[in-house]
C-alpha cells in the first residue's frame, strides 16, 4: 500500500492550498482517511479525518471553518482544502489511512511520505 501526497507549497498568509493523497495498491477497504502535520519541534497532530460513509468528519480545533477534508473512495483519493492559512500552519502534512488489505484483515495505519507547507508572514 502507498500513499503519495501533492499540493504542498509556500503561500503567503490568507491564501490557500489543497493537498492531495492518491493511494494505491491492495486494498480492501478503506475506513478511515485524514491528515496529520508535523511542524518542527512539535508532536504529529491529527489535522482533519473522514469516516468510511465520506459524511462524517473532524477537525483539529485551530482549522475548523478554514481547511475541509473530503473523500474520492472509487478513485482512493483524500483531499485536504486550506483556506485563510496562518503561519502556524506551517508543518509537514502527512496523509494517513486505516486501511483492511483483505475481509479477513483488521486495520491497518498506513502513512505517506509527508508534504511541505510553509505560511510566509
Amino acid at each position: 500500500v502507498q500513499l503519495v501526497e501533492s499540493g504542498g507549497g509556500v503561500v503567503p498568509t490568507g491564501g490557500s492550498l489543497r493537498l492531495s493523497c492518491a493511494v494505491s495498491g491492495r486494498i480492501f477497504a478503506i475506513n478511515f482517511m485524514g491528515w496529520y502535520r508535523q511542524a518542527p519541534g512539535k508532536e504529529r497532530e491529527v489535522v482533519a479525518g473522514i469516516a468510511k460513509n465520506g459524511v462524517a468528519t473532524t477537525y483539529l480545533d485551530s482549522v475548523t471553518g478554514r481547511f475541509t477534508v473530503s473523500r474520492d473512495s472509487a478513485q482512493k483519493m483524500v483531499y485536504l482544502q486550506m483556506n485563510s492559512l496562518k503561519p502556524e500552519d506551517t508543518a509537514v502534512y502527512y496523509c494517513n489511512i486505516r486501511a483492511q488489505t483483505s475481509y479477513a484483515n483488521g486495520d491497518n495505519s498506513y502513512w505517506g511520505q509527508g508534504t511541505q507547507v510553509t505560511v510566509s508572514s
